[in-house]
């Protein structure tokens, strides 16, 4: 959170305070702003599905473009294909470390002596070598592509019980019927807690993106007294684990029995279980909706998929790029440098908006378009790249690919009957909501 929203909350400033005095209009043309003045960072922009023409524009005006200040405190927005992957692959200029101010928007440099607040979440992700790759070697073996194949008949059993069980001619929520579902009954699986407890994963995941959400909680405290009660529950299961003779082979027993993580603080094992929580959940359960969406939005695609499963490994990229499920990553410059003909200072806080480098038509051959067959369909940067890339890519495809080919073998084209409901959030892009009819 930046120095100013940390002042708003200290003065006892709620969310939806806070949001009243950063408020906008959604509707506002951004071609008529000022361009020293473009800011396509607030959440209700991306809640109303109003963002797409900010980037639009500074892509072709301004790729390196400076926000002077915004609800989040002042920040470099890169918004092209080739700056972002600059940005990523040099991890030694552009820093992640929680310490420099993470990689969300709103993070702060910590003050030395600076006690660590309950906001101070640790975790692999916001962290530079060599933490950063001693802890995620840790669970780096459970993503490969051996130890995922045993979860494929796993999958493909959830996947056909999900959808057999879906409603027919009636209007339903495929977000909470089918994308949070799967994904939730993975995660369980993964930490290896019972399946009944899934929801609850699910319940910390959303916590994460509501923190600052009005709607949800009124201060970003109630969201962290939620937080806390997810190290309670995963605290009592990393005990049982440790005291265990035989080593277990679920995520919580690696990190127990990890050289590098096993005496992690609370404040850093809660911000790891989040990361996997969130990198688990968020990322394959919104492309799982978003997919669904490009489908009705590009009927013809959908018809194409119809007559041609084949076509099932190179549009589930394509889903992942068109729905773009982390809309940006932050870095902060650690030296003086130059991106894009801009001088990047020391310390100055630079964002790397995903969601419009998945949009660049100097990489991406008609951008705006979903095509399930393209040439290069993974030539997209919703992944991530460098040594921060997302270790969970191959499960999020694995869960994708067989859910399409369990659609397209059991089910008739599937209506979506109302505009989705989208959340208030520029970390994640996500839809909340998403009816949907299945004709008999």
């Amino acid at each position: 959170m930046s120095e100013k929203s940390q002042d708003l909350q200290a003065a006892g400033i709620s969310n939806r305070e806070t949001q009243a005095r950063w408020a906008i209009d959604v509707n506002v043309d951004p071609m008529s702003i000022p361009l020293a003045q473009l800011d396509p960072c607030h959440p209700s922009l991306f809640e109303a599905d109003k963002f797409k023409p900010y980037f639009d524009r500074l892509r072709a005006e301004d790729p390196v473009h400076l926000t002077a200040e915004s609800m989040f405190g002042p920040y470099w927005s890169v918004t092209r294909f080739d700056d972002i992957l600059y940005v990523d692959s040099h991890h030694e200029i552009f820093s992640s470390d929680i310490d420099q101010g993470g990689i969300r928007m709103g993070g702060r440099p910590r003050q030395a002596g600076e006690p660590d607040p309950m906001f101070h979440l640790p975790m692999f992700i916001m962290a530079d070598p060599p933490v950063h790759d001693e802890q995620r070697k840790v669970v780096a073996p459970m993503f490969t592509s051996r130890a995922l194949a045993d979860l494929q008949d796993l999958i493909r059993e959830r996947a056909i019980k999900i959808l057999d069980g879906l409603p027919r001619d009636e209007d339903f929520n495929w977000v909470q019927h089918v994308s949070v579902e799967l994904t939730g009954q993975m995660l369980a699986t993964l930490f290896d807690i019972p399946q009944e407890d899934r929801h609850k994963l699910i319940h910390w995941s959303d916590t994460i993106e509501n923190i600052g959400n009005p709607d949800v909680y009124e201060t970003p405290e109630q969201a962290f007294a939620e937080l806390w009660k997810c190290f309670e529950y995963f605290d009592a299961a990393w005990k049982e684990r440790a005291a265990r003779t035989t080593p277990g082979t679920d995520l919580i027993s690696v990190l127990a029995q990890g050289e590098s993580t096993k005496n992690m603080a609370p404040n850093e094992f809660l911000g790891n279980m989040l990361l996997l929580i969130v990198g688990g959940n968020d990322t394959t359960r919104n492309s799982i909706s978003g997919g669904l969406l490009a489908m009705s939005q590009y009927p013809a695609e959908y018809d194409k998929l119809l007559s041609d499963p084949s076509l099932i490994p190179k549009m589930v990229p394509e889903m992942i790029r068109w729905q773009s499920p982390v809309a940006h990553m932050c870095r902060t410059a650690l030296i003086d440098t130059e991106l894009g003909g801009k001088q990047i200072k020391a310390g100055d806080k630079v964002v790397m908006w995903y969601i419009s480098g998945n949009r660049d038509e100097r990489q991406i051959d008609r951008p705006d378009e979903f095509i399930i067959d393209r040439i290069n369909p993974r030539h997209h940067l919703s992944f991530g790249f460098g040594i921060h890339r997302c270790l969970g890519n191959r499960l999020g495809e694995m869960q994708l690919t067989i859910l399409w080919e369990e659609i397209v073998k059991r089910l008739p084209k599937i209506k979506v009957v109302a505009d989705p409901v989208y959340l208030r959030s520029n970390f994640i892009h996500g839809i909340r909501e998403l009816m949907v009819r299945i004709p008999s």
